[in-house]
């Protein structure tokens, strides 16, 4: 009975607090934009105004993150993933941190109680809508490819709101709790420099 109990609280340690994303009908187009984002596999480099920029992004970064994520090298492959897959988004790097921060942990194998997957917490059904059945949710580059395509979309369906695009991302849309945690890790824990959301045009 001990055993069993101790089981069941380690499984419930490793689920992330992440709500359900909803299946929405999407536009041809929308979807046809989507499906080329995910399959486009272009290498991960992200960009910086100058080497001093990245040098101390990455150094900056990488320190706040140490305690998560103890082995150097995933780190930094981590970090410059999430800032290329941001950028390739037109996110703000510091602002999917901080998602990633709520939503997992920063736990690449993070299944929530609704099955979402990953870093990002990914619902699985994604993968036929955008993707395609080779795609693994907990592969680093796929999940934040899905996540940062995902959570742009619903930025373009709410004409830039972020509050209510977070809240569609994690399936609260309407409720303050979710997208004020992800603003409080944003600004407390991963603010650096001014922050940019691009329109898409």
């Amino acid at each position: 009975m001990r055993l069993a109990l101790l089981v069941l609280l380690a499984c419930l340690a490793t689920q992330a607090r992440a709500g359900a994303q909803k299946y929405e009908p999407l536009a041809a187009s929308v979807q046809a934009a989507l499906h080329a984002a995910i399959a486009d596999r272009a290498a991960p480099e992200p960009q910086f105004s100058s080497i001093e920029e990245k040098i101390d992004w990455l150094t900056e970064m990488s320190r706040r993150l140490a305690r998560r994520m103890p082995d150097r090298a995933a780190r930094l492959e981590f970090l410059k993933t999430v800032r290329y897959e941001a950028q390739r988004a037109g996110l703000d790097p510091q602002l999917v941190l901080g998602l990633i921060d709520v939503e997992s942990g920063f736990r690449k194998y993070a299944v929530s109680t609704a099955g979402a997957r990953g870093y990002m917490q990914v619902m699985p059904f994604w993968v036929g809508l955008i993707g395609n059945p080779e795609h693994n949710l907990f592969h680093l580059r796929t999940n934040l490819r899905y996540g940062c395509t995902i959570l742009r979309h619903y930025l373009d369906l709410e004409n830039g709101d972020l509050f209510r695009a977070l809240g569609r991302y994690n399936g609260s849309l309407g409720r303050p709790e979710y997208p004020n945690m992800v603003r409080a890790a944003w600004e407390k824990r991963w603010n650096w420099g001014p922050r940019v959301i691009q329109a898409r045009q």
